[in-house]
């Protein structure tokens, strides 16, 4: 599909098919996830509720959705971040919100790689400690592995540098190799070109879903750029998925 042409969604995943016993493995589903938050008049303000959303293993995916559809409240939904306020979470059968929060940190640092739009790399560290860092909280850090993530995606002589020192686009590649450093079965993306030039854009998109295929993770990315979310098979909308967008008009 040409870049810039969003396909039409009927608001459900590719992964809704009718399964079969040579059907990929079914690594997220999501089943009548809701969550709201309390506003300063002290109502209970709904942000989430989509009735069924699933994703295969190894699947790359893009939600499309502008701000107002809840995009970064369902991502934080999906790493356990938040707690559903009802419904399900499945990551690879483990239901998310039943964890504590001890047990979800745990499982976001060994199952889930996140790439964030402001990059959130830690300043007084260099790009190899930053990844090394993102290893910590897994299965410990793998100097070998951290070096040539960053080799992979063009940072070999960038290793010792602070993100001070890169450029933007440059703090991204960090930032993607960071995310797979600990082997993630998912990689959730929340507008991880909204920093960047066109051209930067693009070549980061490309690594992204080339280091994901790669590594053998899945990829959920939200995107509000047509041209992004044109490069993929799967997308879908999210204010049509989300249904507290379209009733209360908006969500965080």
């Amino acid at each position: 599909m040409a870049a810039g042409a969003l396909p039409p969604s009927n608001g459900k995943s590719p992964s809704d098919r009718p399964r079969t016993s040579d059907s990929p493995k079914r690594l997220l589903e999501i089943t009548d996830l809701r969550k709201g938050f309390r506003g300063p008049d002290g109502a209970e303000h709904e942000v989430i509720r989509i009735a069924q959303f699933n994703l295969d293993a190894q699947t790359q995916f893009a939600l499309s959705g502008s701000s107002g559809t809840g995009k970064t409240t369902l991502l934080h939904l999906i790493a356990g971040i938040l707690a559903p306020g009802s419904g399900t979470v499945r990551l690879d059968g483990i239901d998310v919100g039943t964890l504590p929060e001890s047990k979800r940190d745990r499982l976001r640092a060994t199952q889930i790689g996140y790439i964030f739009q402001t990059f959130n790399l830690l300043q007084g560290f260099t790009a190899l400690e930053n990844v090394l860092l993102g290893m910590s909280f897994g299965p410990g850090p793998d100097s070998g592995r951290a070096r040539a993530l960053l080799e992979r995606v063009g940072l070999s002589n960038r290793l010792h540098h602070f993100p001070r020192q890169l450029s933007t686009g440059q703090q991204q590649r960090v930032a993607v190799a960071r995310a797979l450093a600990h082997r993630p079965k998912l990689v959730l993306a929340d507008e991880p070109t909204g920093n960047l030039d066109a051209a930067n854009a693009r070549d980061a998109l490309k690594l992204i879903r080339e280091a994901c295929s790669e590594n053998g993770a899945a990829l959920l990315l939200v995107s509000h750029d047509r041209e992004v979310l044109g490069e993929f098979v799967h997308t879908a909308s999210l204010a049509e998925l989300n249904q507290a967008a379209t009733t209360h008009g908006g969500a965080r």
